[in-house]
Protein backbone atom coordinates (compact mmCIF):
# COMPACT_ATOMS: atom_id res chain seq x y z
CA UNK A 1 0.00 0.00 0.00
CA UNK A 2 1.15 3.54 -0.68
CA UNK A 3 1.60 6.07 2.11
CA UNK A 4 -1.51 7.91 0.90
CA UNK A 5 -3.52 4.67 1.08
CA UNK A 6 -2.28 4.07 4.64
CA UNK A 7 -3.33 7.59 5.62
CA UNK A 8 -6.79 7.04 4.15
CA UNK A 9 -7.04 3.75 6.04
CA UNK A 10 -6.39 5.29 9.47
CA UNK A 11 -8.50 8.34 8.67
CA UNK A 12 -11.46 6.04 8.08
CA UNK A 13 -10.66 3.94 11.17
CA UNK A 14 -10.70 7.05 13.37
CA UNK A 15 -14.44 7.44 12.78
CA UNK A 16 -14.98 4.65 15.31
CA UNK A 17 -13.70 7.00 18.04
CA UNK A 18 -16.01 9.90 17.19
CA UNK A 19 -18.70 10.21 19.87
CA UNK A 20 -22.19 10.63 18.34
CA UNK A 21 -23.87 13.93 19.17
CA UNK A 22 -20.66 15.46 20.51
CA UNK A 23 -18.05 17.92 19.26
CA UNK A 24 -14.87 16.40 17.82
CA UNK A 25 -11.41 17.98 17.96
CA UNK A 26 -9.68 17.99 14.57
CA UNK A 27 -5.95 18.39 13.99
CA UNK A 28 -3.91 19.39 10.97
CA UNK A 29 -1.98 17.72 8.18
CA UNK A 30 -2.29 15.32 5.27
CA UNK A 31 -3.41 12.36 7.40
CA UNK A 32 -6.00 14.54 9.14
CA UNK A 33 -7.26 15.65 5.73
CA UNK A 34 -8.17 12.01 5.10
CA UNK A 35 -10.00 11.96 8.44
CA UNK A 36 -11.89 15.16 7.60
CA UNK A 37 -13.01 13.65 4.29
CA UNK A 38 -14.21 10.55 6.16
CA UNK A 39 -15.87 12.70 8.84
CA UNK A 40 -17.96 14.36 6.15
CA UNK A 41 -19.78 11.06 5.63
CA UNK A 42 -21.15 11.19 9.20
CA UNK A 43 -21.38 14.96 9.66
CA UNK A 44 -25.04 14.71 10.59
CA UNK A 45 -24.13 12.66 13.67
CA UNK A 46 -21.80 15.22 15.31
CA UNK A 47 -22.39 18.59 16.98
CA UNK A 48 -19.53 20.22 15.13
CA UNK A 49 -15.75 20.42 15.25
CA UNK A 50 -13.04 22.46 16.94
CA UNK A 51 -10.14 22.93 14.54
CA UNK A 52 -6.44 23.42 15.20
CA UNK A 53 -5.63 25.41 12.06
CA UNK A 54 -7.04 27.68 9.40
CA UNK A 55 -6.36 25.03 6.73
CA UNK A 56 -8.37 22.39 8.58
CA UNK A 57 -11.13 24.91 9.23
CA UNK A 58 -11.39 25.61 5.51
CA UNK A 59 -11.57 21.90 4.68
CA UNK A 60 -14.18 21.22 7.36
CA UNK A 61 -16.38 24.08 6.20
CA UNK A 62 -16.03 23.01 2.57
CA UNK A 63 -17.60 19.71 3.65
CA UNK A 64 -20.43 21.53 5.44
CA UNK A 65 -19.13 20.72 8.93
CA UNK A 66 -19.73 23.44 11.52
CA UNK A 67 -16.51 24.75 13.10
CA UNK A 68 -16.87 26.00 16.66
CA UNK A 69 -14.74 28.52 18.55
CA UNK A 70 -12.65 26.71 21.17
CA UNK A 71 -13.55 29.40 23.72
CA UNK A 72 -17.16 28.30 23.58
CA UNK A 73 -16.42 24.61 24.18
CA UNK A 74 -15.65 23.35 27.68
CA UNK A 75 -14.83 19.75 26.84
CA UNK A 76 -14.31 17.52 23.82
CA UNK A 77 -14.47 13.71 24.11
CA UNK A 78 -11.76 13.09 21.50
CA UNK A 79 -9.11 14.99 19.58
CA UNK A 80 -7.93 13.29 16.40
CA UNK A 81 -4.62 14.35 14.89
CA UNK A 82 -1.51 13.00 13.23
CA UNK A 83 2.11 13.01 14.35
CA UNK A 84 5.51 13.52 12.79
CA UNK A 85 6.87 10.92 15.23
CA UNK A 86 5.36 8.83 18.01
CA UNK A 87 7.19 6.59 20.47
CA UNK A 88 6.14 3.42 22.27
CA UNK A 89 4.67 5.45 25.18
CA UNK A 90 2.51 7.77 23.07
CA UNK A 91 4.85 10.78 23.25
CA UNK A 92 4.95 12.67 19.96
CA UNK A 93 6.80 15.25 17.91
CA UNK A 94 4.36 17.50 16.09
CA UNK A 95 4.58 20.78 14.23
CA UNK A 96 5.70 19.83 10.74
CA UNK A 97 2.66 21.75 9.55
CA UNK A 98 3.40 24.70 11.89
CA UNK A 99 0.13 24.25 13.85
CA UNK A 100 1.66 22.91 17.07
CA UNK A 101 0.37 25.61 19.44
CA UNK A 102 -3.25 25.37 18.39
CA UNK A 103 -2.94 21.59 18.35
CA UNK A 104 -1.89 21.65 22.00
CA UNK A 105 -4.77 23.95 22.87
CA UNK A 106 -7.37 21.63 21.33
CA UNK A 107 -5.65 18.58 22.84
CA UNK A 108 -5.88 20.25 26.26
CA UNK A 109 -9.66 20.60 25.94
CA UNK A 110 -10.05 16.96 24.86
CA UNK A 111 -10.45 13.96 27.15
CA UNK A 112 -8.54 11.65 24.80
CA UNK A 113 -5.98 12.13 22.03
CA UNK A 114 -6.33 9.68 19.15
CA UNK A 115 -3.23 9.74 16.96
CA UNK A 116 -3.54 8.61 13.34
CA UNK A 117 -0.33 7.84 11.47
CA UNK A 118 1.33 5.45 9.07
CA UNK A 119 3.81 2.95 10.49
CA UNK A 120 6.87 4.99 9.43
CA UNK A 121 6.08 7.47 12.23
CA UNK A 122 6.60 4.94 15.05
CA UNK A 123 10.09 5.27 16.60
CA UNK A 124 11.96 3.99 19.63
CA UNK A 125 13.32 7.43 20.56
CA UNK A 126 12.04 10.83 19.43
CA UNK A 127 14.35 13.16 17.55
CA UNK A 128 14.95 11.80 14.08
CA UNK A 129 12.30 14.22 12.81
CA UNK A 130 13.44 17.84 13.38
CA UNK A 131 11.85 19.23 16.52
CA UNK A 132 9.73 22.34 15.80
CA UNK A 133 9.75 25.21 18.27
CA UNK A 134 7.32 28.10 17.75
CA UNK A 135 8.75 31.41 18.91
CA UNK A 136 7.96 35.10 19.06
CA UNK A 137 10.06 36.53 16.20
CA UNK A 138 12.27 38.78 18.38
CA UNK A 139 13.34 35.74 20.44
CA UNK A 140 14.45 33.53 17.54
CA UNK A 141 18.19 34.15 17.89
CA UNK A 142 18.29 33.70 21.67
CA UNK A 143 16.15 30.58 21.61
CA UNK A 144 18.40 29.18 18.87
CA UNK A 145 21.46 29.76 21.09
CA UNK A 146 19.80 27.85 23.93
CA UNK A 147 18.86 25.00 21.61
CA UNK A 148 22.50 24.73 20.48
CA UNK A 149 23.50 24.48 24.12
CA UNK A 150 21.26 21.40 24.36
CA UNK A 151 23.20 19.83 21.50
CA UNK A 152 20.74 20.65 18.73
CA UNK A 153 21.23 22.22 15.33
CA UNK A 154 18.50 24.88 15.02
CA UNK A 155 17.42 26.50 11.76
CA UNK A 156 14.67 29.03 11.15
CA UNK A 157 11.99 27.61 8.84
CA UNK A 158 12.18 30.01 5.91
CA UNK A 159 9.11 31.96 4.90
CA UNK A 160 6.82 30.46 7.54
CA UNK A 161 4.57 32.55 9.76
CA UNK A 162 2.16 30.57 11.93
CA UNK A 163 -1.55 31.27 12.38
CA UNK A 164 -0.45 32.96 15.63
CA UNK A 165 2.13 35.23 13.98
CA UNK A 166 5.05 33.17 15.30
CA UNK A 167 8.13 31.77 13.59
CA UNK A 168 9.26 28.13 13.59
CA UNK A 169 12.74 26.91 14.51
CA UNK A 170 13.44 23.32 13.42
CA UNK A 171 16.01 21.52 15.56
CA UNK A 172 18.00 18.58 14.23
CA UNK A 173 20.38 16.32 16.09
CA UNK A 174 18.45 15.88 19.34
CA UNK A 175 17.87 12.48 20.91
CA UNK A 176 14.85 13.01 23.16
CA UNK A 177 15.12 10.32 25.83
CA UNK A 178 13.00 12.19 28.39
CA UNK A 179 10.26 13.95 26.37
CA UNK A 180 8.39 15.33 29.39
CA UNK A 181 11.51 16.95 30.89
CA UNK A 182 12.61 18.51 27.60
CA UNK A 183 9.12 19.78 26.86
CA UNK A 184 8.93 21.41 30.28
CA UNK A 185 12.39 23.01 30.00
CA UNK A 186 12.01 24.52 26.53
CA UNK A 187 8.52 25.81 27.27
CA UNK A 188 9.95 27.93 30.12
CA UNK A 189 12.31 29.91 27.91
CA UNK A 190 11.27 33.53 27.24
CA UNK A 191 9.93 33.94 23.73
CA UNK A 192 8.95 30.30 23.23
CA UNK A 193 5.27 29.98 22.34
CA UNK A 194 5.45 26.20 22.53
CA UNK A 195 7.72 23.31 21.66
CA UNK A 196 6.53 20.48 19.42
CA UNK A 197 7.00 17.75 22.04
CA UNK A 198 3.63 16.31 23.05
CA UNK A 199 4.43 14.51 26.31
CA UNK A 200 1.98 16.17 28.70
CA UNK A 201 -0.64 15.86 25.94
CA UNK A 202 0.47 12.47 24.69
CA UNK A 203 -1.70 10.09 22.70
CA UNK A 204 -4.17 7.77 24.43
CA UNK A 205 -4.44 5.60 21.33
CA UNK A 206 -2.50 5.42 18.08
CA UNK A 207 -4.10 4.03 14.94
CA UNK A 208 -1.11 2.94 12.88
CA UNK A 209 -1.53 2.24 9.20
CA UNK A 210 0.34 -0.88 8.01
CA UNK A 211 0.14 -2.98 4.83
CA UNK A 212 -1.64 -5.60 6.96
CA UNK A 213 -4.27 -3.11 8.12
CA UNK A 214 -4.73 -0.76 11.05
CA UNK A 215 -2.69 -1.60 14.14
CA UNK A 216 -4.09 -0.15 17.38
CA UNK A 217 -1.66 0.91 20.11
CA UNK A 218 -3.04 1.93 23.50
CA UNK A 219 -0.98 3.86 26.04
Amino acid sequence: MTQDELKALVGQAALAYVVPGQVVGVGTGSTVNCFIDALATIKGRIAGAVSSSEKSTERLRAHGIQVLDSNGVEQIPVYIDGADEIDQAGHMIKGGGAALTREKIVADIAERFICIADESKLVQTLGRFPLPVEVIPMAAAQVSRRLRALGGEPALRAGVVTDNGGHIIDVRGLRITDPAAMEFEINQWPGVITVGIFARHRASVCLLGTPQGVRTLSF
